[in-house]
């Protein structure tokens, strides 16, 4: 095995322990009554949440498929970090990685090279990837406050868990904190992992990415993973009718307010549209 294997595959413990333990903290839910409405609390601060990293750290900060102002910037990269996915820049510079190599060996997190286990949560969990090339996120990182932000990127996501259990109690914390949280994990890590193994191929992208009907339920419109491989650049990632993309038709929503902008359209330069793979 090379020295960079060895590496790749050494573990950050700073890391897995607080992540083993929002897991295990997941059988909270056995030690309080059960009623419909934390199930509202479960699904209303999932889906607030996934749009906040589908819509803030994907679509605006990897790709700038739209334009915000920057107060509206500053606040959806707050409410992305409640997501507690570590740091907006980080994030969104990792993510421009991944498009950069995207299923190659330098990817950092492709199931064609690595396997399932390691694009799903190996690589978030390993210490390899801890830092980022500022220069890779240059364009959002000369903000001071999403440095701030970044940096404390946990402070968000404690806050957020503090105002669900002083607004809802101790069982709204466990059902639209903690389980939405575990849940929102793996939701968005399966875009990583079974969206380049699993599902249809429209257009002949160089890479192993796939539109997944399923996934794209579950977050919110990512799932249609080949369609936005062919066209990164676009705000829109269901390009047929049948296609649902919540963030997408969210996104629309917040432009007749005045919060988003400049929405890109899913328009592919002429000398792509021919690159498919099925109609």
């Amino acid at each position: 095995m090379s020295e960079l294997a060895l590496k790749r595959k050494q573990y950050d413990w700073g890391t897995m322990v607080p992540f083993i333990v929002i897991h295990a903290s997941v059988l909270l839910v056995f030690t309080v009554p059960f009623r419909p409405a934390l199930l509202a609390w479960l699904a209303g601060s999932y889906f607030l949440r996934m749009f906040a990293v589908t819509g803030g750290y994907h679509r605006y900060f990897s790709h700038r498929s739209f334009r915000m102002n920057r107060f509206w910037q500053f606040w959806m990269a707050c409410l992305a970090q409640t997501s507690a996915q570590k740091g907006v820049l980080w994030w969104a510079a990792h993510h421009r990685d991944h498009h950069l190599h995207s299923d190659r060996k330098e990817d950092l997190h492709s199931p064609v090279h690595e396997g399932f286990w390691w694009s799903h949560l190996g690589w978030i969990l390993s210490d390899e990837y801890e830092t980022f090339d500022t220069k890779r996120i240059s364009d959002f990182h000369r903000f001071p406050e999403l440095r701030v932000l970044d940096r404390f990127h946990l402070i968000p996501a404690i806050a957020y868990g503090a105002a669900v259990y002083f607004i809802g109690g101790w069982d709204a914390f466990i059902w639209g904190f903690l389980v939405s949280t575990v849940l929102l994990y793996h939701g968005t890590f399966l875009i990583n992992s079974l969206t380049h193994i699993w599902g249809s191929r429209r257009f002949a992208t160089p890479d192993e990415s796939r539109n997944n009907f399923l996934l794209a339920i579950v977050t919110l419109g990512e799932g249609w993973h080949n369609n936005h491989h062919h066209y990164m650049s676009s705000v829109r990632q269901g390009i047929r009718w049948w296609e649902i993309d919540i963030t997408y038709y969210t996104l629309v929503a917040l432009s007749w307010v005045g919060i988003t902008r400049d929405l890109r359209p899913f328009a592919p330069p002429p000398a792509d549209r021919n690159a498919s793979v099925t109609g």
